[in-house]
């Protein structure tokens, strides 16, 4: 348990994303198993100890120090875990010694909620202040110290020297403290056996197009539909739907569920049924209406039939057990097209190729599209393989409204007047390069309106529980929330360090499903001065 204290304190003080890397790995090799997998799985979001609660480490506080203090210090310090872990008394010399990590997870594995007002304490009594931070963010799954769950897996396969393609395969076959990973990554056993299992493959990603000019002798258009990137995989009699993380969703969208029937793993846009006048089932309805379906645990039969969810196909990746991501986007759209009869038509389409004379025609085409379903267009190289990641000359995106940029939230402050208690007042930036080569992510405007109340309350809470810092009155969160910015123009600022100001800029919506990573780089911005 120490060790992983120190890491995460480490990680705390670390701002650069490659230094974040070089501490996991290095703490990934040099740990013994299994408490190295249930760090692993602890940094990954992975673990859940139900009968833990910050409500009962508040309750367990308030039993030994004044509740007013308590008060007191939570607000100046703003985090109740470490609130908790320098107020909480000092134990006795006859305590026992620190548990590992491993001994950790047992206990509070074990704990439920009648016990652990009786057995966390014991616990907490074996450790100090940094084990008691470390142990409470450990058992409310709240860790916040800027590792998202792709930077652990990339810094699992830099520190074993393997593909961080093929950790994010075997990732879903494995469960803490994931043996079989650490068999394979760090003692070359045979990678675990996947071949029965609905499991999420990394997906194809597209480089924003700026001003290149592409031959559609080479390349193809399809529409760049506004949902959310899914792969809905099917293996071993089950099916189950991956956001663009890798996260299982088919709770979110249990129809999707039941759609696919036969061994096949598919990419494509989930978005929900648009309803047109005189009450007829249409095309796809906008992100507002498919955002009333995120993130809900349970759907109630209503939601169900007000938004019906469906797949807009845009490739196929195994087919029969067949892997086809070698094959050219030519071949791959040919059995996608000629596996369509087999999908009910209710939850799956294909997104249509879009049919131009030349690049001036498409972009005309562009230009003139009004459907609010569609962000812009994709542009496909026709003898592309499917290959994970972001590669150069492959994919392109173009999106329509060139005004709006996806940035990623940095700094929050209190509002005035009825929002004087909301963190309201956000800051957001672009990333400076390749936030996958250590990028910096550099500041490049501030809104404090475009959000409803409910979102602003979920702002709230978010900045309270995701501080990493703070400058006066400013709280520096960790980079976990993607906004979709609007603005009216940008300009060249000496004043500000990415040399840009945004005029009139708001928050169009929040894009709780993207990624930091996939945020906008300061080049898009740049693109968009006009002297």
């Amino acid at each position: 348990m120490e060790r992983f204290a120190a890491l995460l304190d480490a990680l705390v003080y670390t701002r650069g994303r490659n230094a974040k890397l070089a501490l996991i790995a290095d703490y990934l090799r040099t740990t013994p198993d299994p408490d190295r997998g249930w760090a692993l799985a602890a940094l990954t979001d992975a673990l859940d100890f139900p009968a833990v609660k910050s409500s009962t480490i508040r309750n367990l506080l308030t039993e030994r120090v004044d509740p007013l203090l308590f008060a007191l210090s939570r607000d100046f310090v703003g985090d109740t875990a470490e609130t908790a872990s320098l107020l909480w008394p000092q134990a006795s010399d006859d305590a026992m010694p620190p548990p590992s990590l491993s001994e950790a997870v047992g206990l509070l594995q074990g704990m439920t909620r009648a016990s652990v007002m009786s057995e966390l304490p014991r616990l907490l009594d074996r450790l100090d202040a940094d084990g008691r931070y470390a142990l409470f963010k450990l058992a409310t799954g709240g860790l916040r110290v800027g590792v998202s769950a792709r930077l652990a897996k990339t810094a699992f396969a830099q520190g074993f020297g393997v593909p961080v393609e093929e950790v994010e395969e075997y990732w879903h076959a494995l469960v803490p403290p994931y043996a079989e990973l650490f068999a394979w990554g760090a003692h070359g056993a045979p990678p675990p056996d996947t071949g029965e299992l609905p499991l999420f493959r990394p997906f194809m990603l597209a480089h924003p197009l700026e001003d290149a000019v592409l031959d559609l002798e080479d390349y193809v258009a399809e529409w760049k539909w506004d949902g959310i990137r899914v792969q809905i995989a099917h293996a071993g009699g089950e099916t189950r739907l991956y956001s663009r993380t890798g996260d299982d969703v088919t709770g979110s969208f249990p129809e999707m569920a039941e759609a696919l029937g036969f061994p096949a793993v598919l990419d494509g846009e989930l978005l929900v049924r648009g309803t047109h006048q005189g009450g007829e089932v249409g095309g796809a309805a906008s992100f507002n209406a498919l955002q009333q379906r995120l993130g809900r645990k349970t759907v109630s039969t209503r939601m169900l039939a007000d938004y019906p969810a469906f797949v807009r196909l845009y490739d196929v990746l195994i087919l029969e057990g067949e892997d086809v991501r070698e094959l050219p986007w030519t071949e791959r759209r040919a059995r996608l097209e000629a596996l369509m009869p087999r999908l009910p038509a209710e939850r799956f389409d294909l997104s249509p190729v879009v049919e131009a004379d030349h690049f001036e025609h498409l972009a005309e085409i562009r230009a003139g599209a009004r459907d609010e379903a569609i962000e812009g267009l994709m542009l496909k190289r026709k003898d592309s393989a499917y290959v994970a990641g972001r590669k150069t000359g492959l994919w392109y995106k173009w999106k329509r409204d060139p005004l709006l940029v996806d940035c990623v939230l940095m700094y929050a402050q209190r509002g005035s007047g009825k929002r004087s208690s909301f963190y309201s007042d956000y800051t957001f930036g672009c990333w400076d390069g390749d936030p996958d080569e250590g990028a910096e992510l550099l500041p490049v405007g501030k809104a404090y309106f475009g959000f409803t109340d409910e979102e602003l309350k979920q702002l709230d809470r978010y900045v309270r529980s995701h501080t990493v810092n703070r400058f006066g009155p400013v709280r520096e969160t960790d980079r976990g929330v993607v906004f979709e910015v609007a603005f009216d123009s940008v300009h060249a600022s000496r004043r500000h360090k990415s040399g840009l100001a945004m005029r009139f800029p708001r928050i169009s919506r929040i894009r709780w499903d993207k990624p930091a990573h996939e945020a906008d780089r300061i080049e898009t911005l740049r693109a968009l001065v006009r002297d």
